[in-house]
């Protein structure tokens, strides 16, 4: 019986871990839950999944304990209680799924001896980077990675050594503006932005995927996660997302993973320690696909891919700094508060100044955020205050 801890039950990552879960319950069982501010939505979790905790934003905090009274379940709130939920010391795999840096602290305290951590928050080393990997190593644990492109890639290089690999080759859907001019994306609403036609996701990370800065954290994710030269890190863009990425060795030959594009596969892959499970996803049909293609990135037009690669060779908090100018711009966004090519200047302002002293600790990892952060949101307030921001943004 796998034992299981779930940080962001509530997210697309979340639910479809449990209904993985509810589809076999004769090899899962659920120890522990945690959420953001979606109170019926856990208030079902934890009546169907019968955890032994759950914690949830503390503005919700009251109404789900006295919902939750007499049904034996503990509820906790805030990081404190996503940490005791990530630590709760009978689960054998964590799936981390709460997005973005927020899910750095209680994925940190779930690291813990002899632990599967099955890692779909790719903040967790974007911002922790070696700290986080020499965390795993001290612990003993084991990082398996949920994103599909990392998936893939951890896949296809089952049974071979990773010094007979040429590249690495991450593919991206390239989002819901694939094709547009940078005119074109000076006024993008925020509608417009959400519009992925791929996949399902929460607003942020379809943000991220409009800008091409998802896959400019998965590049810094995949650098720490397979311990490879960020130089055999390349990125295309392929529109039907049924090759989720692939690993040419230096004989030429390549290695691809390819599947429709549900996240239950390597949701799945990951908890049960490279077992397959039997899942009612969509098959392809060859003959009705037709054809694959792929693509350039156009970096002029979407410039955080370069970016993320020029944190890796900045190094030091290079990658914090570049994470927290794009969280906090993508919120202005979505608030309307800035235009869409402002989330990429704001992005670009913060990695100049981003220091070069690496970060030791969680707490140093912790507090170069908060400058950034501090920095990113003066930057925004000022651009907030312009009138050509307030009206490119309208949806």
């Amino acid at each position: 019986m796998i034992t299981i801890s779930i940080l962001g039950s509530t997210g697309s990552i979340g639910c479809a871990t449990l209904d993985i879960v509810r589809r076999h319950p004769d090899r899962f069982r659920v120890l522990a839950l945690s959420s953001g501010r979606n109170e019926d939505l856990i208030v079902g979790q934890a009546e169907e999944f019968r955890p032994d905790m759950v914690s949830v934003a503390p503005d919700i905090y009251p109404a789900v304990r006295k919902r939750l009274s007499g049904k034996g379940i503990r509820v906790l709130s805030g990081e404190e209680g996503a940490c005791e939920v990530a630590a709760h010391p009978d689960c054998s795999v964590l799936l981390s799924a709460i997005v973005g840096e927020a899910g750095l602290g209680p994925t940190w305290e779930g690291i813990l001896p002899g632990r599967v951590i099955a890692l779909a928050n790719k903040e967790t080393l974007v911002v922790g980077g070696q700290a986080v990997i020499d965390r795993v190593r001290e612990k003993g644990a084991r990082l398996m990675p949920v994103d599909s492109e990392h998936s893939a890639i951890h896949q296809a290089m089952r049974g071979h050594p990773w010094e007979k690999v040429r590249r690495v080759i991450l593919t991206a859907s390239g989002g819901p503006l694939f094709g547009r001019s940078k005119d074109d994306v000076s006024m993008v609403t925020v509608t417009e932005a959400l519009n992925h036609p791929t996949w399902k996701m929460g607003p942020k990370i379809t943000i991220d995927s409009a800008t091409l800065m998802n896959k400019g954290l998965e590049v810094i994710e995949a650098r720490w996660l397979f311990d490879i030269d960020p130089e055999k890190i390349e990125v295309v863009v392929h529109r039907q997302s049924i090759i989720h990425s692939m690993v040419e060795f230096i004989d030429g030959s390549f290695l691809a993973q390819m599947g429709a594009p549900d996240m239950r596969g390597p949701i799945s892959y990951a908890i049960t320690g490279e077992d397959r499970l039997p899942l009612d996803v969509p098959t392809l049909n060859f003959p009705v696909l037709r054809q694959l293609t792929f693509d350039e990135p156009d970096h002029e037009v979407f410039p955080s891919i370069g970016y993320a690669l020029r944190a890796l060779k900045q190094g030091g908090q290079s990658a914090i700094w570049l994470n927290a100018a794009n969280e906090a711009a993508v919120q202005a966004f979505l608030e309307e508060r800035i235009s869409f090519p402002d989330i990429a200047r704001i992005q670009e302002v913060l990695l100049t100044d981003a220091p070069l002293e690496p970060p030791r600790t969680l707490s140093e990892i912790r507090d170069s955020s908060r400058k950034a952060r501090k920095t990113a949101e003066e930057r925004i307030d000022r651009i907030a205050r312009t009138p050509v921001a307030a009206g490119a943004t309208g949806s």
